[in-house]
């Protein structure tokens, strides 16, 4: 298992926990294709652009059922929820855009070791 605050994951990827969305974002920093750039250092990755995640009717061209009323229409608690985290990680801190959906929007923290974030708690 690797330490420290990244996770070299297949496909030229690179994943760090996210304090926000309290999950794992990956980007792709080599390969074919569009990639981030990525200054190299694991312990305090910078990564430009900008990183974007969204999900539900967040993502462009969303159509069909959405997961903000999955309990309205199912009267079960959905697993997943309509979100963005739109962040720039610098120097091994993670600054959120206003434009993210958790309570960390606005906030700039360090990017959490992933071993602890990853197993503290609920997630």
């Amino acid at each position: 298992m690797q330490k420290g605050i990244l996770r070299t994951v297949e496909g030229g990827r690179l994943m760090f926990w996210c304090p926000g969305c309290q999950g794992a974002h990956a980007v792709k920093v080599e390969g074919p294709g569009p990639c981030w750039g990525f200054n190299g250092d694991y312990e305090k990755p910078t990564f430009t652009p900008s990183v974007l995640v969204q999900s539900g009717h967040h993502i462009p061209g969303h159509t069909g059922d959405c997961w903000c009323t999955f309990e309205a229409r199912t009267g079960r608690k959905p697993s997943f929820s309509c979100t963005v985290c739109h962040s720039f990680v610098t120097n091994g801190q993670i600054q959120f855009l206003g434009d993210s959906t958790h309570a960390l929007a606005g906030k700039t923290v360090p990017l959490p070791p992933f071993d602890e974030a990853s197993h503290s708690g609920d997630s």
